[in-house]
Formats: C-alpha cells, sequence, structure tokens
C-alpha cells in the first residue's frame, strides 16, 4: 500500500498514457495541420520512421562518427553462440559488456553480461535482434536534448537531465535487499533486481561501500532524473553542434551521454554517446522530483511544437509524411515488438 501510495502521490511514476493525456490534443491539432498522423517521420529524414517507433540502434549508431560511441555489434535473433563470441572477438569487445535490444523500449532488455554463461542465456531468451557493447568507463550521466531548424546551421540546447543510478550503499549491518527495501524508488525495482541477483542480495555491504545495481541511466529502471538545464553553456551547446552536424539529416532528438567530468564534456573529452534517440525522445528533465506536472505538460508541448515545426520544413523541402497504411503497418510492428520485450 505504500507502494502503491508513493505512485500516486508521484506523478513522475504515472502511466504513460495518463501523462501524455493532454498532450493528445496537441498532437491531433498538428497533424490536422499537417494532415498526416505520422508528420514526425519528416523530423529527421534519415532515421527510420523519424526515430519514432521501429528504429534501429544499430543503424543510428552507424550515422554517428565512431569515435563518438561505444564498440557495438548487432547479433540477429537464434544467432549460433560460437558465432556471436567470434564477432564480439573481432570487435574486440569483452565482459563486462552491455547487451541489449536493437528495436528498444524504455531500457527494458538491457542487461550488463559478466560471463559467457551470462551471455548465452540472454542470446537464448531474446527472441529479437540485440546488441552488444562496450562497458562505458565514465561514471556520470546526462541526457542532452537538442534541436536544429532545417534551415539554420546551429541547432540548440532546449534541456538536459543528469541522472542518479540505482546505488545502495552500505552501513555494515543491512542486506542489499534491505537497502534497496529502504527506499521507495529503489523498492520499485525489486522484483526485476530478486531476478537478476538471487542470493547475492542476501549479501551485507561493509560501511560505505556502494553497489551500482543497474549501470545505466533508466528512469524505468530507478534511476533519479534531475533537471539539469542550469548547465547548458556556450561551450557545450558548440560542442554538441559540432557532433550533431556530422550527423546526416538530423535536428530533433536527445543524446544521452556518459561522461568523466562536465569540464571535460565542455571539452569535447572523455565521453561517449550512450544512444542517440530521435522523434520519440523525452525532455526528460521534466522527471525530476522537484517539477510539477503543470510543468511536464509545458516541457512536453514546446517540444512537440519543435518536432511539428521541422517536420513541416523539412517536408516543404521535399521530404515525404510516413504514409497512414505504412504507419499504421509500423505501429502494428512496434506494438509486438513492445511485446516480445516486455516478455523477455
Amino acid at each position: 500500500m505504500k507502494l502503491f501510495f508513493h505512485k500516486i502521490t508521484n506523478w513522475e511514476y504515472w502511466p504513460f498514457q495518463v501523462l501524455y493525456f493532454p498532450i493528445y490534443f496537441l498532437w491531433v491539432y498538428y497533424a490536422i495541420k499537417a494532415r498526416s498522423i505520422f508528420f514526425f517521420n519528416a523530423c529527421n529524414p534519415k532515421i527510420k520512421n523519424g526515430g519514432f517507433i521501429m528504429e534501429s540502434k544499430k543503424q543510428i549508431y552507424d550515422l554517428l562518427p565512431e569515435k563518438y560511441y561505444p564498440k557495438t555489434i548487432l547479433i540477429k535473433e537464434n544467432m549460433d553462440l560460437k558465432k556471436i563470441v567470434d564477432k564480439a572477438v573481432e570487435k574486440q569487445i569483452y565482459f563486462p559488456l552491455i547487451a541489449k535490444p536493437d528495436i528498444g523500449l524504455r531500457g527494458s532488455g538491457v542487461k550488463k553480461i559478466k560471463t559467457i554463461s551470462e551471455l548465452k542465456d540472454y542470446a537464448q531468451k531474446a527472441n529479437f535482434d540485440f546488441l552488444l557493447q562496450d562497458l562505458i568507463p565514465f561514471k556520470n550521466e546526462v541526457g542532452i536534448f537538442y534541436v536544429r531548424h532545417p534551415h539554420h546551421k546551429n541547432g540548440k540546447i532546449t534541456g538536459i537531465v543528469s541522472k542518479e543510478f540505482l546505488i545502495v550503499i552500505g552501513d555494515g549491518k543491512s542486506t542489499i535487499e534491505d537497502l534497496i527495501k529502504k527506499t521507495p524508488r529503489f523498492q520499485l525495482q525489486f522484483d526485476v533486481l530478486k531476478e537478476e541477483y538471487q542470493d547475492q542480495l542476501h549479501r551485507i555491504l561493509q560501511k560505505g561501500e556502494s553497489l551500482n545495481l543497474v549501470p545505466f541511466g533508466n528512469h524505468a529502471r530507478g534511476a533519479k532524473f534531475l533537471d539539469g538545464s542550469s548547465w547548458i553553456t556556450p561551450k557545450l551547446t558548440n560542442m554538441i553542434n559540432d557532433i550533431a552536424i556530422q550527423i546526416p539529416e538530423f535536428y530533433f532528438g536527445r543524446f544521452d551521454i556518459m561522461y568523466n567530468t562536465f569540464e571535460e564534456l565542455e571539452q569535447g573529452e572523455n565521453f561517449q554517446i550512450v544512444e542517440l534517440n530521435g522523434a520519440a525522445s523525452e525532455p526528460t528533465h521534466i522527471y525530476d522530483p522537484k517539477h510539477s506536472v503543470w510543468f511536464a505538460w509545458k516541457e512536453l508541448a514546446r517540444h512537440i511544437s519543435y518536432m511539428y515545426e521541422i517536420s513541416v520544413e523539412n517536408h516543404k523541402m521535399g521530404v515525404p509524411y510516413l504514409d497512414y497504411k505504412v504507419g499504421m503497418r509500423e505501429y502494428r510492428l512496434h506494438l509486438a515488438q513492445n511485446n516480445k520485450i516486455m516478455n523477455f
């Protein structure tokens, strides 16, 4: 009951459909103006469906200069384990590594793989194509939302989210399970963590010892999101813009970046792009617990307006909107893919 009350009274945990309900009316308004429900397709012409549904992470990585993201390989569904290992060795990707669906769903199916046994288990269970990636060595993570008008040389950062990972700190007496259950945000992840860590949750951490239970900053997996938009500086904007203009016809989305220090990030040093998200990107700084749901709706409306304006301009230059029948087929494939990952 305590967890239920916590979810009800903290809007950041509301179901997606509930949170976005007022935004659907704005979407309908823009769809009528554009004469297309699927106008978003035109906001990032080189990314499948603009990056809204059924986009391949590997295809997006391939648009980026290699130096900006971790070594990555695509593993097709039902690929033999020996072939998987051979591909990983050829690319010099070694344990521990990250496995995640190529067509993903808000962090579902992402797992840190530490042994060949865990890799075998993941590959056998996965009924979808997935990626294997080097584990990024940096400890900090931000999401940087970027927008650029098609006729402008430079874009702008419209929001930054910093992320606190699901880290428990020992007191010399409590088990990992006890520490998880002390924080409602962490306790909401308990079932998933129990399945992953099993008997390890009974271990007692020494006083001051920390353990990162989910080594990636995903809100649905327990990370706390904080609004870091005050960190926007001309230096950081120039650095992000320099990357963005190297990505063919990219105008709207969020860079999820792991980095060492903010000063180095501004200089374009010691960072890697975890993912680049397109039209489906959320301005995730809205999930800072200090913000009201009214702030969230305002920011969501602002960013959907950016997406509409960019899509319209690209459409004027010859980029087609997604055909209705094709769009509905893609949406059905999207629902089927989501079911696969949710049941993984």
